[in-house]
Order: C-alpha cells, then structure tokens, then sequence
C-alpha cells in the first residue's frame, strides 16, 4: 500500500504541499477531457470522458493519501487552468496537442507517484496522441494551406520591403511594392494549393478500390482465385494476403460484402476550393503585416523597425502554433520560423543596399 510507503506516513508540509498541487492538477485534468467531450461524439466521447474517469481516479489517490489534512480544494496550475479554458473556447485539436505535452509532464521519478499512476499517464500521452492524430488528418488539407500561407506571406514580404528599402526606394515605392506583393502571392499561392490539393484527391480517388471488382467477391472459385494478388499488390505479405483473401471468401458467402483494401480518404487532404481560399486569406493576412508601418503613413528606420518586430512576432506564433500542432517543442519551433525570416529579409536588404536599386 502507498501509506506504508516511507515518507507517506508522516509526510512533511513541502510533501503535503506537493500532493495537494497533486491533486488540484488530476481534478483540473478531468475537467479538461469533459470539457472536450462535450464538443465531441461517438467513440471519441466516449474515449475522452473515459479518461476523464481515470484522472478522477488519480485524483482520489492523493486524496486518500491526504486524509483529514486535504484542507481547502485548491486550483490547478495556470497551465492546467488555461488547458480548460482553451477546452471551452478553442479547437480541440489545438487542446489536444496541449494535452499530449502535459500527459507527458508527469514527474516519472518521484518516488511518492505509484507505478500505476506514471503507467496510466504514459498510456493517457498515447490515447491522446491518438486522437489528435484524427484531428490532425481532418485538418491537414486546410492547415497545412494556412499555415503555409501565412508563413510565406510574413517571410516573402518582408524580405520583398526590406529589399526596396534597401535600394533607397522611397515610401510611396515601398508601399506600391509590399501590396503588389501580397496580391501576387496570394494569387499565386491560392493557385498553387488548388491543383496541388485537387490533383492529390485525384491520385487518391483513382487508386480507391473499383466497387465491380468488390462485388465480385462471392461468385470467385473458392479453389483458384486471385483475390490475395490484390491484397500482395497493396502491400501485404503473401501469407498474410493469402489468410485475409480466404477469411473475405467465407464471410462473403454468408454477411455482408467485404470492403477490399484502399487507400487513405480523399476528405483527409481537404478540398482543392477550402484550401485555396485558406491559402489566400493567410498569405494576404501575413503578407499585410510589414506593409502596415508604410500603410499607417511612417517611413524610414521607424517603419522598418515596426514592420521588423511586427513580422517577427507573427513568425514567432505562427512557429509556436506549428510546434504545438506537430507535437514539438513550441519555444524551438517558434525560434527556428524567426531565423528563417530574419535570415531572408536580412539577405534581400543587404542585396539592396550591395545594388543601389534605382525605382523609377
């Protein structure tokens, strides 16, 4: 039992500090995962509220350990508490990919935690990694058009008016530039992720399974068929192909037709018109951003020092937000997208400067 654990017994006021930090954490974890039940349905509900279910379960151990000396409920940590607003207000995805990092902040090796407790949560880590991998796939047509959009739009055009104001255009010039860029670019990128997103959904459509073939199933000799070929030509092994070809052949005779193997859902890579108009909106919005100074009538080193930390904020969002996503460290992703655009418009200035552009 853990209250016969050396140091539970007679635990000290840092202890007791620590396991009512403890359980205000579980209970705030709980909340999180009904909070984002609320916005789901089917099997994803039923997974979340389950794992609610298991940090009410957590949370009772350090309540049982705390006994009498519980004393008032406290609130989680500002990590926790923000977790359960963002449950409320915010994408689940997003809250998910949070989550995913928090599962895995639990303190392995304190000795006070049972084995049961660090072996739930890095179970809970792989549970939720799971289900933001669902999230992710529904995403990944518009996301990634967003994402890049507005990434393009905050590094091109930066570097596009960091260059002119480097070769001694003047404002006016710069203005002209940085919004010709922006409607150039998002057009171009609006174009671009519509034959791209179109085109993919047309390779995945063509190599989806022929409903003729599926509904030939039945009438196949049970003895001399090639039915596992198909299975081998969608990368099973032959032994592999020739057990799951022979259980299709059973079951076809007395249930339902079986779905033969495909590919992955043309819906997980979005639509050719949702990702254009994503792109387009991004990519104007963060290529609007270092036009501002020169739009709000500023010039000279003011404007570019606005438009400089503006842009640069964004970039360090726009990398927080994609490390969140992708399930890496924020901090380093959100660095990395600043280096790239400092790096970019820091080479197209000193090119304006090496040439002394001259704008007509």
């Amino acid at each position: 039992m853990d209250e016969q654990r050396p140091g539970l017994s007679d635990p000290s006021p840092a202890t007791l500090r620590r396991w009512r930090r403890r359980l205000a954490d579980e209970r705030e974890e709980a909340r999180v995962y009904r909070e984002l039940a609320e916005r789901r349905h089917g099997e994803e509900r039923e997974i979340l509220l389950a794992l609610a279910e298991a940090e009410a379960r957590h949370a009772a151990h350090w309540e049982r350990l705390l006994g009498e000396r519980i004393g008032r409920p406290r609130r989680g940590t500002l990590r926790m508490r923000t977790l359960a607003f963002l449950a409320r207000h915010l994408g689940w995805v997003f809250v998910l990919a949070l989550m995913q990092r928090a599962e895995n902040r639990i303190p392995y090796g304190a000795p006070d935690v049972p084995a049961s407790i660090v072996a739930d949560e890095r179970i809970h880590a792989e549970v939720v990694r799971g289900l933001a991998m669902r999230g992710r796939a529904r995403l990944s047509g518009t996301l990634r058009a967003a994402v890049f959009g507005v990434n393009d739009g905050l590094v091109s055009n930066i570097a596009l008016v960091l260059g002119v104001v480097g070769g001694g255009a003047t404002p006016g010039t710069v203005l002209l530039t940085g919004l010709s860029g922006l409607l150039a670019g998002a057009l171009s990128m609006a174009a671009g992720e519509y034959v791209s997103v179109s085109s993919q959904r047309e390779l995945l459509s063509a190599s989806a399974p022929d409903e003729a073939a599926r509904e030939s199933i039945p009438r196949l000799d049970v003895d001399a068929n090639e039915l596992a070929l198909v299975y081998r030509a969608r990368g099973m092994s032959a032994e592999e192909a020739r057990h799951r070809a022979d259980t299709v052949l059973r079951r076809s005779r007395t249930g339902p037709l079986p779905e033969l193997p495909g590919v992955a859902d043309p819906e997980v890579v979005g639509t050719g018109f949702g990702a254009a108009v994503s792109s387009f909106v991004f990519f104007a919005a963060g290529a609007a951003l270092p036009v501002l100074p020169f739009l709000a009538g500023m010039a000279g080193g003011a404007a570019v020092a606005v438009a400089g930390a503006v842009t640069g904020a964004a970039l360090l969002a726009v990398g927080a937000v994609v490390g969140v996503l992708s399930g890496a460290p924020p901090l380093r992703r959100a660095l990395r997208q600043l280096a790239i655009g400092a790096g970019a418009a820091a080479t197209t200035y000193l090119l304006g400067l090496l040439f002394g552009a001259t704008v007509v």
